[in-house]
């Protein structure tokens, strides 16, 4: 695992020294460091799944290798398809903090939870970190949207303004980072409310998780609508997808700090 940080690290200094001197050829050695180091962090991960029987996700220190990856993925993902290299230096420190934190904690010794060998809860949990993952990147794409704006409001022509895209290209890909997300995480909660009736006989318990998930869909949900029925579109558009990715942490790490519940039982942080 530790290859893969350092290969993330490398790629962070990469895409950031493209940053500042527009050279082709440093994007593109930051993209192939990301993507070795996200084959490696693959590897890494595969191997531990094998030897413990289940998803490194009921310690921090593994969930938040598990977001790291997830986060590496789905960038590679739309890098590939949308050709936002700028994008990266967002993605690249964002997988690299998200690393170097989770390799601080404690790897403790693996020790499987039933539920976690269950194939719906494995889909449950790999489809909430993928949509988690693309909200990441739309709450990225806002902020690179809102500097963009405020140069071009500002007529500050100058260091970002030459280097972000156009106002139209970040908006666009930061709605489809929020489509596949939220068609994510309405998958996610489907089947983990069916599982949740299997497990605890009951669709909705009010667990702690369960609600501060269910305002992170509201949320986006809203955010959908915007766009949909009333146009919002820009600013708008990315100050809520900021938001609601602040809401999504909380959600996804702060609620196990703060509050117990069902989810609570299957991990240790």
């Amino acid at each position: 695992m530790i290859i893969a940080v350092l290969l993330y690290m490398v790629s962070t200094g990469g895409y950031i020294a493209y940053l500042f001197l527009q050279k082709a050829y440093l994007c593109k050695s930051g993209c192939w460091l990301l993507t070795t180091g996200f084959v490696c962090h693959s590897a890494a991960l595969g191997y531990g799944v094998a030897s413990s029987g289940h998803l490194p996700i009921y310690t921090l220190h593994g969930t938040l290798s598990m977001a790291g990856w997830t986060v590496a993925g789905v960038f590679l993902a739309f890098q590939y398809k949308y050709q936002l290299k700028v994008l990266g230096i967002y993605a690249a420190p964002l997988v690299t903090l998200v690393m170097v934190i989770s390799s601080q904690l404690p790897a403790e010794p693996a020790r499987g939870k039933a539920i976690f060998n269950n194939f719906w809860m494995i889909f449950h949990v790999m489809v909430i970190f993928v949509g988690d993952a693309a909200f990441a990147l739309a709450c990225g794409l806002g902020m690179l949207y809102l500097i963009q704006e405020y140069s071009i409001k500002n007529k500050h022509h100058g260091f970002f303004f030459r280097r972000l895209p156009s106002l139209e290209l970040l908006d666009s890909t930061a709605y489809a980072c929020v489509v596949c997300g939220f068609t994510l995480l309405t998958l996610g909660l489907i089947t983990g409310f069916l599982y949740a009736k299997l497990v605890w006989g009951k669709l909705w318990s009010g667990d702690p998780k369960e609600v501060w998930s269910g305002i992170t869909w509201g949320l986006y949900a809203a955010l959908l609508h915007g766009h949909l029925a009333l146009g919002w579109r820009g600013r708008k558009a990315a100050i809520m997808s900021i938001i609601g990715f602040a809401v999504l942490l909380f959600t996804f790490i702060g609620v196990n700090f703060l509050f117990k519940g069902h989810h609570g039982e299957f991990t240790r942080w």
